[in-house]
This record gives C-alpha cells, structure tokens and sequence, in this order.
C-alpha cells in the first residue's frame, strides 16, 4: 500500500464516523490531570486496529535504524523495541494524524495545539520474562514542559499481569533519575543530579497503583512523567505508542544521546525553541 492511499483511505474511514463525541472527554480530562493516567475504551476502531497491524507487521519485517532489542539474550522471549517510524511507514502516520488519538491528547492535556513527538513500536514474544521496570519517560526524552501525552495501544488481548501498571498522581513530579532497563547504568543524566527511583514494589500499599486489562482498541493514556511499569508475557504482546506534546513544550538538547535519539536536531532547533519543525509536525488544533 502506497503512503497516499493509506491516508486516504484512513482519512475516509475517520469521516464515517465523528472523532471523539463517543468520548466523555471532561471527564477523562480530570482524571489525567489528577492521576496521570487513564484507560481509553475503544480508542480505536476495528479499521484503526487493522491498519495499526499492518503497520506493525511492515516495521518488524523492515526495523528502523533505531531499532533495539530490549531483553537479555538469555530470556526465551524476546523483547523488540523501534522508534521514530513514521515518516516511512504510512500507517502509523494516518494514525497518528487522523486517528481521534490527537484529538483526544490535546483535551486530557489541555493544550490548544498537539504536535507528534513520536512513534514507538513494543513488541514482547510469548514467554518473554523481562519486565519493563519502573520509570518515568520524559527525562529520556529531548523535551523540557508539562504538556504530553503517551497513547499506549494493545493490538493483542492484555491481561492485567502483563499491562502496564501506573503510580497515580507522580506526573506531579518530581523527574526521576532515568537507567537502561537491563544493567540499570546512569547513561542520561550525570549520577546524583535526579532524585533516584522509590522501591515501588518494596511498599506497593504506599501508592495508588493504577492497571486495567486491554483489548485491541483500547488504549491507556498518560502523562511522559507518570511512573510506569510492566512485567513479562506469556503470550505474544504487540503494542504502538504515540507520543504527543503540547503548546508548552521546547526542544531540549542533551548532551548525551536521548532515547529516541534526534541526530542534528540541535543544529537546528535552540534549546527553549518551540518544536515547529518537520519531525514534528501539527496534528490537531483546538477550534
């Protein structure tokens, strides 16, 4: 399928049927503001999900230059990971840009203009045992503002053991120090500079944990300094973020490489400039 014909016929499909009047979207607004964190029933419809598969099934026959695999060698699974896809795989962007995912980030965020960040691919095999340990997202990120929003969507069932599970309320802060997954290294900011990571499975009861079951459609979405996890799968679990930001958010640059990496961005974009350029572009506007 050609780039132009995966958005038309996306842009067809979201015409039959208006983007977010299904949703209760004041309500949903409040519960992302207070915890950081909320499930989306339905996100997507059984045409999104379908093309979301195909994306997908194109980005594991073809990785990108990002691509890593996130598990050890030794787990019988194995955990995949691809960033920054999609401006050749023509799925990804008619859903992030047509789908109501968009839409419905700019009004959990509060935002009156919703730039993509990106797009990342988590795929872990059947019987992968590698957890995704607790982490915020932002401080791996190149971006300094309040205003984001991941959309984490299943195109497999999900129960509850093997979704991602949320701390309520700690988008509020403060950023925690950011570690590799596996050897848990300090590779992003200089050790000591960020408050270290709680011991939340130490203390469980001392927070209020936040997990649903997903079917494909659904999608949890939440704020970039919310604290997440997830644990191993015995079956196979493909899942496709979108990453959104908001009228507040500025470009960063790092001193060392950000995960999703942005090589030569900071020749042409200042730290503290808006992010109005082509990797990021417009996909929603509040009227």
């Amino acid at each position: 399928m050609t780039k132009d014909t995966a958005l038309r016929n996306h842009r067809d499909v979201a015409a039959a049927s208006p983007a977010t009047d299904r949703f209760d979207l004041a309500a949903l607004a409040a519960a992302f503001q207070a915890d950081g964190a909320v499930v989306v029933r339905g996100l997507f419809t059984p045409d999104e999900v379908a093309l979301a598969e195909r994306g997908v099934a194109a980005n594991l026959a073809a990785p990108g230059p990002f691509a890593a695999v996130a598990s050890d060698p030794s787990d019988p699974g194995r955990f995949f990971e691809d960033f920054r896809n999609w401006a050749r795989i023509p799925e990804y962007e008619a859903l992030a840009k047509h789908s109501p995912a968009p839409a419905v980030a700019g009004a959990l965020m509060g935002a009156a203009t919703v730039r993509f960040h990106h797009d990342h691919l988590l795929v872990k095999e059947a019987a992968t045992r590698q957890p995704t340990p607790w982490h915020q997202d932002q401080p791996y990120y190149n971006i300094d503002g309040r205003q984001t929003c991941s959309v984490w969507a299943p195109l497999d069932p999900v129960p509850a053991e093997a979704s991602l599970t949320f701390v309520a309320g700690s988008h509020l802060g403060p950023w925690l120090m950011p570690r590799t997954f596996l050897s848990e290294e300090a590779k992003w900011f200089p050790p000591g500079s960020l408050a270290e990571l709680p011991d939340i499975d130490a203390a469980p009861e001392r927070h209020r944990i936040l997990n649903w079951a997903l079917a494909p459609g659904d999608a949890v979405m939440f704020h970039m300094l919310t604290l997440h996890a997830s644990g191993g799968t015995t079956r196979r679990r493909r899942a496709l973020s979108l990453r959104y930001v908001g009228d507040d958010i500025v470009h960063a640059p790092r001193a060392w490489k950000t995960s999703p990496d942005f090589p030569g961005l900071a020749d042409e974009l200042p730290a503290g400039a808006p992010l109005d350029h082509p990797l990021f572009p417009v996909v929603w506007t509040r009227r």
